[in-house]
């Protein structure tokens, strides 16, 4: 499955409640979203109505290899 190219940061953020993360803070454009699942993990976002491709696949890769999925994995689990 393909990385969806029109994704908002606003859609990203309610997607990833499904892996426990919610909003800490937000500091200028930048969103700081936060887990406790398998301990204590952060991730920014970008605060941009379409998040660019090589962005969305960077936070992807962070979260599969914190919860140590298959990037796949998790992209098939959240689109």
């Amino acid at each position: 499955m393909r990385i969806p190219r029109d994704l908002s940061a606003e859609d990203l953020i309610k997607i990833l409640a499904k892996y426990g993360y919610c909003v800490t803070r937000q500091a200028g454009s930048h969103i700081r979203l936060t887990t406790q699942i398998k301990g204590e993990h952060h991730i920014t976002v970008p605060s941009h109505k379409y998040l660019k491709i090589g962005t969305l696949n960077s936070i992807l890769h962070d979260i599969a290899n914190y919860l140590k999925i298959d990037k796949q994995t998790l992209i098939q689990e959240l689109f």
